[in-house]
């Protein structure tokens, strides 16, 4: 059965927070908010909480999962950027984007896309899911949560919680998320090409 851990949207508890680190590090699933909607999210090494994570999610290994960073710093070191497509993330993060950029050698081979070798990749501007990321000190793998009989992503800790808490192993609740899934943009062609139109405004890659 899942903790279940209620944060501020605006200063989340480090207390809490360290401990959610600990929990995703000993293979923990956990159900965090960001600022679309819910995500589930695990370590990214950690070959059995991924399948678990694609389990929930009801999705194989051709549904592209998404790291979550921290600043685009860090998304350097997992995907191929670049001049051109540094400067479309520069005014996109953070915020409630998902690109789809070429996979480096830092990202395990089962993660990314089995014959494009691409990976989705965000950084969130929710405050707690930004806590977290920075306490981890390295980014969470994530989907959107949608369960696998459902066309909408849950947006509340509660209905979390009431639906899949044991399947899960902390559900943070950080007050309500909006329906809006992230906006999917693939940035790997020299034009970008929208994929899901979400909560971002897809013209700021010029769409």
């Amino acid at each position: 059965m899942a903790q279940f851990f209620s944060l501020h949207p605006d200063n989340p508890q480090q207390r809490l927070i360290q401990q959610a680190v600990q929990i995703v590090r000993a293979g923990g699933v956990i159900a965090l908010p960001t600022d679309s909607c819910y995500a589930l999210c695990c370590h990214l090494d950690d070959k059995a909480a991924v399948e678990k994570l694609r389990r929930i999610r009801g999705i194989d290994e051709k549904h592209h999962l998404t790291l979550l960073c921290r600043d685009l710093a860090e998304i350097a070191n997992y995907a191929r950027v670049d001049n051109r497509q540094y400067r479309w993330l520069k005014h996109a993060t953070p915020g409630p984007f998902t690109v789809i950029l070429e996979a480096t050698r830092e990202v395990p081979r089962r993660l990314s896309h089995p014959s494009r070798k691409t990976i989705g990749i965000r950084v969130p501007e929710n405050r707690i899911a930004h806590a977290l990321l920075e306490a981890l000190g390295e980014p969470l793998l994530s989907a959107t949560l949608i369960l696998p009989d459902r066309e909408e992503p849950l947006v509340e800790a509660e209905e979390i919680r009431g639906l899949i808490e044991h399947q899960l192993d902390l559900i943070i609740d950080g007050e309500h998320c909006t329906m809006e899934p992230t906006t999917v943009i693939d940035l790997t062609d020299e034009v970008p090409v929208l994929l899901r139109q979400g909560r971002g405004d897809a013209s700021v890659f010029g769409l």
